[in-house]
């Protein structure tokens, strides 16, 4: 995570000025400029999906061409803009936003060489994450911040589930491969893996399915046995959260009561004292 004195201004004034806009929501200017930043990303991912419709793009193909060249010219100056005006360039290109204000604009440059990567132009979405930093909505960045610190200690257990259903889909995946005997959907055991694989998440394609009695009845088992999977990693991130948000909230020594903020100084059902 970047650290707020990683991005300090240059000293030269007019570094110092554009710093203001384009770092900074709470003037009138930093906001405005970041309020044109969201409008032309919403503008740039309307285009890039009214591209992939072939009756729009037909008629208005050279529009759209040159409303993206505009809108990226736009994005690479004030990537431009945002290292030149940083003492610590490093710490803002390697940093989280740093990052996709990169993938901002490089789909456009590589387009000019292989067209279909245009459409990764649909990332700029990314950057609709800074509407929390210029409506002041910092406390949902917060519980941003618990979930993805929840999901990272669980994901050791995480892992092993996973690898734990990978080794239970390729059973079942080649037990169906026998016992269907090669019918049509299972001439081979990687197709059986793909319909164990969408059968015990539930999902049903129904693009393949068992024709024997045997087969049906495996079945029947893997789509029970689906639902008590699928609950597996749910219990488990949610036993994380429980524990974070046991770990963020003051206990109290008197009541042993834990919902007290994190900055409270007595509990706020018998006003003891907090440590």
């Amino acid at each position: 995570m970047e650290k707020e004195h990683d991005f300090l201004p240059e000293r030269t004034k007019w570094k110092r000025l554009v710093f203001r806009v384009i770092f900074k929501a709470d003037t009138k200017s930093g906001k405005a400029f970041d309020l044109i930043l969201l409008f032309l990303i919403l503008l740039s991912t309307f285009i890039v999906m009214m591209e992939s419709v072939s009756i729009f793009d037909a008629k208005l193909h050279h529009i759209f061409i040159v409303i993206e060249i505009f809108i990226t010219v736009i994005f690479t100056i004030e990537y431009a803009l945002r290292i030149i005006t940083l003492r610590n360039k490093k710490a803002y290109i390697f940093s989280f936003f740093g990052v996709i204000d990169f993938l901002a604009i490089l789909p456009f440059y590589l387009s000019l060489f292989i067209p279909i990567t245009k459409y990764f132009l649909i990332l700029r979405m990314l950057r609709m994450l800074r509407v929390f930093r210029i409506f002041n909505l910092l406390d949902f960045m917060n519980d941003g911040k618990f979930i993805v610190t929840a999901l990272k200690n669980s994901s050791r257990k995480i892992y092993i589930f996973l690898m734990f259903l990978m080794i239970f889909s390729v059973i079942v995946g080649s037990l169906m491969f026998m016992v269907e005997g090669h019918r049509e959907g299972f001439e081979s055991i990687p197709q059986s893996v793909y319909w164990a694989v969408v059968t015990v998440t539930t999902v049903g394609y129904g693009d393949v399915s068992p024709g024997t009695p045997l087969g049906k009845f495996l079945s029947v088992l893997l789509m029970l046995a689906g639902y008590s999977i699928i609950a597996v990693p749910t219990g488990i991130v949610t036993a994380e959260m429980r524990n974070k948000r046991q770990d963020l909230y003051k206990n109290c020594p008197r009541c042993g009561n834990s919902d007290n903020d994190d900055d409270a100084r007595f509990c706020k059902i018998c006003a003891e004292k907090l440590k």
